[in-house]
């Protein structure tokens, strides 16, 4: 299982068990409104254990079928569509969802209700009774709200990346932390002789399909995507996961393999194929929430600065990907890859300079 299918289940696992608390909250919600001043008093059919189970297993039949929907289709099928267009066909997937979930309750309910079979007619009274209470109604709305509560956070947690939401929620990066950390800058090549080529709105879609077709590779070796700026993207890993298994300079690689399975594509819709380079490096920095209008978690340290300038020297070595040594010590490259050292730089206010290797997988 790829870590992005991981990541999808655990989105899967969240929304249910999200689902299944509010489906508690909405049973004892209903008992009190019953058992309050306002109302008349609970009807004979009610039972609190019956209207518990069936909350549970409405929020549970719920949540696979429309959190799997949302999870594996919606949010992938049109990741690359306006916001409102993703609402959109969440409310009709949710009428859909909705309408099976009370057909298959009424199925079970009705014959419950009787304790007789189909053939009764008090059963099939008590199942037209069950499609056709209010109570229903009630439940559509109110779970309308949950669904589309669900499928905005989920948009929400795709904009400012894996995780990040509950960070700020829980205010881990409240206070700076110090944290170890791997980054690679990617950057394309020849941008500004493609664009003037391609023009400013055919550029701006080339950009968005290459960071669209590296975002998998990016995921599936534990990278996060930090942030975007023009036609470089800046790839972060906890130290432990991109070293573990090279994942951090795999990823570089798997990139490549991806856009390469696709050159037909950009070569057709563009007619190029778009290259980029990278540089990596890892060290402490400092993590940290900032900004009052936008929130964002930043990091900062000589490390993004010095990952920066190794980026801007394979132009210069004529590579494609550069990394120092005091990253790929960290490695374990026997047998995997190759490297071959190119030299260092100094950096501005430091006494020792950065190592720099370029690396190219064995055949």
């Amino acid at each position: 299982m790829t870590q992005r299918q991981r990541l999808k289940f655990y989105k899967l696992g969240v929304i249910v068990i999200s689902w299944l608390v509010i489906g508690c909250i909405m049973t004892f919600y209903d008992y009190f409104v019953l058992t309050s001043g306002l109302s008349a008093g609970r009807s004979a059919t009610f039972s609190l254990q019956g209207h518990f189970i069936l909350n549970i297993v409405a929020a549970f039949l719920g949540a696979l079928m429309g959190g799997s929907f949302l999870v594996f289709y919606v949010n992938e099928k049109y990741r690359d569509k306006p916001y409102g267009f993703t609402l959109a066909a969440v409310v009709l997937s949710f009428i859909l969802v909705v309408s099976i979930i009370t057909f298959v309750l009424a199925l079970i309910a009705a014959p419950v209700q009787t304790g007789k079979s189909y053939a009764a007619p008090e059963t099939r009274e008590a199942f037209t009774s069950f499609l056709t209470n209010r109570l229903h109604a009630k439940n559509i709305i109110g779970w309308s709200v949950v669904v589309m509560l669900t499928q905005i956070m989920l948009q929400f947690n795709t904009k400012f990346g894996e995780g990040n939401i509950w960070n700020m929620v829980r205010g881990k990066y409240q206070t700076p932390k110090t944290e170890e950390r791997i980054f690679m800058f990617l950057d394309l090549n020849g941008s500004t002789t493609i664009a003037e080529k391609l023009g400013n709105e055919k550029y701006h879609e080339l950009l968005k399909e290459f960071f669209a077709d590296i975002t998998n590779p990016i995921l599936d070796n534990k990278g996060e995507i930090y942030q975007y700026v023009g036609d470089e993207v800046v790839i972060a890993w906890k130290y432990k996961d991109g070293i573990s298994d090279n994942r951090c300079v795999s990823c570089f690689f798997d990139m490549k393999n991806e856009i390469h399975a696709k050159r037909e594509k950009y070569q057709l819709k563009y007619g190029l194929v778009p290259g980029f380079k990278a540089g990596m490096h890892c060290g402490k920095v400092v993590a940290g929430e900032v900004g009052i209008i936008k929130r964002d978690i930043t990091f900062s340290g000589d490390v993004l600065n010095t990952t920066s300038r190794i980026q801007g020297k394979c132009k210069e070595f004529d590579t494609d990907i550069i990394a120092s040594d005091t990253l790929l010590n960290s490695l374990s490259l026997d047998g995997i890859y190759q490297t071959k050292f190119l030299g260092s730089i100094q950096l501005r206010g430091k006494a020792a300079d950065v190592q720099l290797s370029t690396l190219f997988p064995l055949q």
